[in-house]
């Protein structure tokens, strides 16, 4: 394990942030269930090295090999992984700044910590904004291993002594791109992005050359303490984006803020193209039935059953300890077993590297 890194059985554990460890702690914390995967990156917005991946298992586009070298055998095409909907992201705006840690004054506590036990990625991060306003954000996301098409998160942040407006955007983006394309090829086409009676967001796509389609429906709730009334929501939507955005007036607010968000991604790998849309809603509402805490408590369950078979225990050897827990993990997390059209990729769901295929 990486020297920067705190030695822990189960847990990896970044305490203070360095930009050069970044994309390495990102890669290294990824969650993922088998059917999909994530980096671990921040979900507010960040201008600092970092690099955005959400993958989908078997989804793939047939990149044009580029190499600065060739050997015979080598096809004209690369099926590689694809980067996929952005689905965790945030947004937050004061009157003259939009947050994003890299641009901070002062970093004055950061912890990244990947529990392996539980599946459960959190962070709390406590800083001075880049107008020097005391902020303090925790954040906890899981895949489900119990549900496999559901992505989670609960994002907590509060604003000390701020009084003005704030605006919170929640967002489904799929306008992303693989940092390893050939040619600068974008890979989705945009299909439709939808606003439900019942509060659900949705946003779909659909690959080129290859045609798989992927939905992706979310339900978010925006709560708050010390403040009196409803925050304002607005729907905004532009190709392969969508999003809910409330404002706040913080003239007299105490506390924080907590926005939730669940998630399905379904694809047209598992369901008809006739039926995904409706299959996909139907989720996410199931999903806001149940609440993130059951759905959590769940995930966390079937985290247990996995480990009650594949645990090795190394007794006086933290480092080892954690080092043969973290393969067992990122194994398990990559593929379940339960679809034999999927493979273990050589970097699972933690990165672009090798496009996913399997040697």
């Amino acid at each position: 394990m990486k020297d920067f890194l705190i030695k822990d059985e189960w847990k990896i554990i970044e305490s203070g942030y360095k930009d050069q460890h970044n994309k390495i702690s990102e890669s290294i914390c990824s969650i993922g269930n088998g059917h999909m995967g994530q980096r671990a990156t921040f979900e507010e917005d960040f201008s600092g090295p970092t690099l955005q991946g959400s993958y989908l298992g078997g989804v793939y586009y047939p990149d044009k090999t580029k190499v600065g070298w060739w050997k015979n055998g080598y096809p004209e095409y690369f099926a590689k992984v694809l980067n996929s909907v952005n689905w965790i992201g945030i947004k937050i705006e004061l009157e003259d700044e939009v947050v994003d840690i890299h641009k901070a004054l002062e970093i004055q506590y950061f912890r990244r910590e990947l529990d392996m036990k539980k599946g459960v990625l959190t962070r709390e991060v406590k800083f001075l904004s880049e107008k020097g306003r005391p902020m303090t954000i925790r954040s906890e996301r899981f895949i489900s291993m119990a549900e496999k098409e559901l992505g989670a998160m609960d994002y907590r942040f509060s604003i000390e002594g701020y009084k003005g407006k704030l605006v919170v955007h929640s967002y489904l983006d799929f306008d992303v791109t693989n940092q390893d394309s050939n040619y600068d090829e974008n890979f989705w086409k945009p299909r439709k992005e939808t606003f439900s009676d019942d509060g659900l967001v949705s946003v779909s796509a659909i690959t080129k050359i290859t045609n798989f389609t992927c939905v992706v429906h979310m339900s978010d709730n925006l709560e708050h303490t010390g403040m009196s009334g409803e925050p304002e929501c607005i729907k905004e939507s532009k190709e392969k984006y969508a999003a809910h955005i409330y404002t706040l007036d913080m003239s007299d607010t105490r506390g924080g803020f907590s926005l939730t968000k669940l998630v399905n991604l379904s694809t047209s790998r598992n369901h008809s193209t006739e039926n995904i849309d409706n299959h996909s809603y139907s989720k996410t509402l199931e999903y806001k039935k149940i609440g993130y805490e059951k759905l959590l408590s769940d995930h966390i369950a079937a985290w247990s059953k996995k480990w009650d078979e594949a645990d090795i225990v190394i007794s006086g050897d933290v480092s080892a300890q954690q080092g043969i827990r973290f393969n067992i993990f990122h194994l398990n997390q990559t593929y379940s077993g339960e679809d034999d059209r999927l493979n273990i990729g050589p970097k699972g769901f933690t990165g672009e590297k090798y496009g996913g295929s399997t040697y």
